[in-house]
């Protein structure tokens, strides 16, 4: 069946449609990554977001049931060029497509993906819908996904307990993906996933040794009566905080954030430590960044700046053991450079430790 994607611009790409036949809405992003098609559509942070591949060729390696980032998929809809109905791989037992159908996520293949993405770069993020129907197109009753609260979507309702170790991490849930658990786990770490919006009580009584916030969707902004909260939690754990936790421990202080004009969204952003000046190939998926000029009475110093656009791509508190990443240190897709700052998350929680243990 013909599809056709149209963007607020009023400008329209025709495809053929397949997975699930009705119209959809979102904010139309684009990804830049060669693979990890199947990390991205399950991944919470692409939620309310339909993506665009600059890959020509997607679906070459088939879904296989390892690398899920949630038990579904999270983006409003797929939109490819070319799509392989084939999958080559050892661990491959569905093809994308199949997938798509599966979960209920429309699959838009034979579009001119460089020309949507041309426009993106040019006009920036935007609303657009996917239809069989160019005649019931009406964006007046779709609202933009900064004004959304989408991370109530996503997160979980009620505490998950996983693992077992010598150091205890509270995830704070935004919309976190599988692959950071995965990444405390392998560090001997036991893990208690909690709602985003538990209290600092609820947070205590669990007795942490160390507080990650999680990755997640939309606007930061959207979250301001948790700010408190948060801060209480960074001053009194050790503190990670990964995408939007990065932004929202940032808001907590006093600092601000903004909206890029087309976000990161790839597995091959450079990024440099400020402290080491080492260069880290580092994956990503963000529309929004803190703004340099507003980290002065916060007790930020950035940590890690984007080489392309000179963007804050972390933070470190000057007197408190807080660290934050923009961006994604567990990759899945996406170069596994800054993995080990998951390893010197723990290293400040034992530091930390060792500091209650002699007082």
């Amino acid at each position: 069946m013909k599809g056709y994607i149209v963007l607020e611009t009023g400008e329209i790409f025709e495809g053929e449609l397949l997975g699930d036949q009705k119209q959809v809405h979102g904010e139309i992003v684009f990804f830049t990554g060669m693979t990890g098609y199947q990390e991205v559509m399950t991944d919470p942070s692409f939620k309310g977001q339909m993506v665009v591949f600059t890959y020509p060729l997607i679906g070459n390696y088939g879904v296989n049931h390892l690398d899920h980032e949630s038990k579904h998929s999270q983006a409003a809809a797929i939109i490819v060029h070319q799509l392989s109905n084939q999958g080559y791989h050892y661990d491959a037992n569905n093809t994308l497509s199949d997938c798509c159908k599966e979960n209920g996520t429309p699959l838009l293949t034979g579009v001119d993906t460089r020309a949507i993405v041309k426009r993106i770069r040019e006009k920036g993020d935007m609303r657009a819908i996917l239809t069989t129907d160019l005649k019931d197109v009406d964006f007046t009753i779709i609202p933009n996904l900064a004004d959304q609260d989408v991370v109530a979507e996503v997160s979980i309702p009620k505490k998950i307990e996983l693992g077992s170790g010598d150091h205890h991490i509270v995830l704070l849930d935004f919309g976190y993906k599988k692959s950071i658990v995965d990444q405390l786990l392998e560090l001997k770490c036991k893990v208690t996933i909690m709602p985003y919006d538990s209290s600092f009580e609820e947070i205590e009584e669990m007795k942490p040794d160390g507080v990650l916030l999680s990755n997640g969707p939309g606007n930061p902004k959207k979250l301001t009566d948790l700010l408190p909260t948060i801060k209480k939690i960074a001053i009194r754990f050790p503190t990670l905080g990964i995408c939007l936790g990065h932004q929202l421990l940032a808001l907590a202080f006093g600092a601000d954030t903004e909206k890029l004009r087309f976000g990161h969204r790839g597995a091959n952003q450079p990024v440099i430590d400020c402290v080491t000046n080492k260069v880290y190939m580092t994956s990503q998926n963000h529309s929004y960044v803190v703004k340099p000029q507003s980290l002065e009475y916060t007790g930020f110093k950035p940590k890690f700046i984007n080489i392309n656009d000179q963007s804050i791509e972390g933070l470190l508190h000057k007197e408190l053991p807080i660290i934050t990443l923009q961006f994604h240190p567990e990759a899945h897709p996406g170069p596994s450079d800054s993995a080990h700052y998951f390893t010197d998350f723990i290293e400040m929680v034992e530091k930390k430790g060792r500091e209650k243990t002699y007082a």
